[in-house]
């Protein structure tokens, strides 16, 4: 078992042994029902890399990175009810399984109980994690809404978008490793190395995500492939695309791209065949490639030992060739 297996499966442990019912049942049960269904546990295991890659006990981080946990399981029941998403991890979401309202409100108790779990860390770096979180979530709201503006704005650039992901996506990452790194008393020019590596992978690692949601295995994946063609998003892959495409072509997309929000595999196949054309794929794997080797480059940078730097690089490497 590696490194990264242990802290998963402490991780594991440590949430299985929560309880998240409460009363009203209807409140709670999608909470109990998300929280349950396990998923990479991605960001708590990130937390708990950076203390120990800075020698601190993962123990006293365990909460810390479990209320990053439920916070980033907040903001996907959340972005389920915005996209209208059937699927997440392979089951409903919550938003499908019971209804808007409900996963509204299971939503915003989530957030509130990731807020109460940081409240029951030590005092001597509570305030610090606190603080660190609650600048999170606003970026990420920002982030969201940003995407959100996307969606009826003719003029969105490139730059525009990786602005987007950065705010939605990898100040997440690495939030919650500079959060791991407070725990472990690091300073503070280590804890914004640990960040700008988490932010650099979260960047890649949302291209990746752009990329699989287009031309990945539903079965593997987890959730409907072509869900941001579905749902009119001007990710990377569409923005690079128009860039590219002969004027026929951009206005084919800009058309396709006008149409109503929902399922429709013949539009699907059809942005996929531009894509195809103008081989934006292979492009944003190779800007990909590039934030992943950013992200190494900040690792680097770390003054810690070699041997833990090794297992955040190895954890790094799989994140980078993941298919789901």
């Amino acid at each position: 078992m590696t490194k990264v297996d242990k802290i998963q499966s402490l991780i594991n442990d440590f949430i299985d042994n929560q309880n998240f019912m409460g009363e009203p049942s209807e409140l709670y049960a999608p909470i109990e029902y998300i929280l349950r269904q396990g998923g990479k546990r991605m960001r708590p295991t990130l937390c708990l890399l950076a203390c120990e890659l800075f020698g601190g006990n993962i123990e006293d981080c365990m909460i810390p990175a479990v209320s990053a946990e439920i916070f980033h399981n907040f903001t996907l029941v959340h972005d389920d009810i915005m996209d209208q998403a059937p699927l997440r991890r392979g089951m409903e979401t919550v938003y499908h399984k019971w209804n808007s309202d409900i996963a509204l409100l299971s939503g915003d108790t989530m957030l509130i109980k990731a807020f109460q779990y940081v409240l029951a860390t030590k005092k001597e770096y509570s305030h610090e994690v606190f603080a660190e979180l609650c600048k999170v979530a606003l970026e990420v709201c920002e982030g969201q809404q940003y995407d959100l503006n996307f969606e009826t704005q003719d003029d969105v650039t490139l730059d525009a978008y990786l602005e987007m992901i950065r705010l939605k996506t990898a100040v997440l990452l690495g939030s919650v490793l500079k959060i791991g790194a407070i725990v472990a008393g690091a300073n503070d020019k280590n804890q914004k190395a640990i960040y700008d590596f988490g932010i650099n992978l979260g960047l890649a690692f949302q291209l990746q995500d752009d990329i699989l949601d287009c031309y990945s295995d539903v079965n593997v994946f987890g959730k409907m492939t072509g869900g941001d063609i579905s749902d009119n998003k001007k990710t990377y892959l569409y923005l690079k695309a128009l860039e590219l495409a002969s004027e026929d072509d951009r206005n084919h997309l800009l058309n396709l791209f006008k149409m109503p929000k929902g399922r429709n595999e013949k539009k699907i196949q059809a942005v996929l065949n531009i894509y195809d054309k103008y081989n934006v794929k292979n492009i944003v794997e190779k800007l990909m490639t590039e934030y992943y080797e950013k992200s190494l480059q900040d690792l680097n940078s770390v003054e810690a030992s070699e041997e833990n730097k090794e297992i955040l690089r190895d954890y790094a490497a799989y994140l980078y060739t993941r298919n789901k």
